[in-house]
């Protein structure tokens, strides 16, 4: 369970074989181990004899699965029902993961960024290039070296994380939600949000949206 991957790596046992671990940690495994192969983005792998979980709540998943192989779904069911938790949670660690935006500080692009964070804007590199007085070239080159990514990516990342709070945080529908963070459709958030997050907008909403009602 979690970084108990570790101990299973030490000994040899995941030589050849797939894993997961916590996602604070799996390119730390990943480079402890290179035999192995780490999928950071699932809530746990079951290769051969050797299981493998993310967090302490990815672990619990982990023994209902066992039990779900062992004695069937419905006594999962039952033992997941009395410990008032999912069955079987949809999705995997991505919808679990904070994703701030790369962001390293470079006073000429900081009012740039400012005015592309407005969920509305049409942007292309051209006429970012033109707003922050540089050559196509030269911005795509600068906005990469500031944020570690491409102005689309960085956009669209942008547009998920305000999707996220509004799932979180208000009542809006997803079509509403879709026009607020600036994607225009519901089939457009759900494309990106599924790459990105791992899981639908729905479904992240009522896992995370229980979670605070719970708290």
């Amino acid at each position: 369970m979690c970084s108990g991957a570790f101990a299973l790596g030490a000994a040899g046992l995941l030589d050849g074989r797939a894993c997961t671990t916590h996602w604070m940690y799996a390119d730390d495994l990943q480079r402890a181990y290179p035999k192995t192969r780490v999928d950071p983005d699932v809530l746990y792998v079951c290769d051969g004899p050797v299981w493998t979980s993310a967090g302490t709540a990815a672990g619990i998943d982990l023994c209902l699965h066992l039990v779900r192989e062992r004695q069937g779904t419905a006594v999962a069911r039952a033992i997941a029902r009395r410990m008032v938790m999912p069955p079987q949670r949809s999705g995997g660690q991505k919808q679990y993961i904070e994703t701030p935006i790369p962001l390293r500080g470079s006073p000429p692009l900081e009012p740039l960024l400012t005015w592309m964070v407005a969920p509305d804007q049409q942007m292309t590199v051209p006429l970012l290039a033109e707003r922050a007085h540089m050559s196509a070239r030269t911005f795509a080159r600068r906005f990469q070296a500031e944020t570690g990514t491409t102005p689309h990516d960085w956009m669209t990342a942008q547009r998920v994380l305000l999707a996220r709070q509004l799932l979180e945080g208000s009542d809006l529908t997803v079509d509403a939600i879709s026009v607020r963070a600036g994607f225009g459709n519901a089939a457009a958030l759900r494309h990106h949000f599924g790459i990105r997050v791992g899981t639908t907008p729905q479904a992240y909403r009522e896992t995370f949206r229980v979670s605070q009602r719970s708290a």
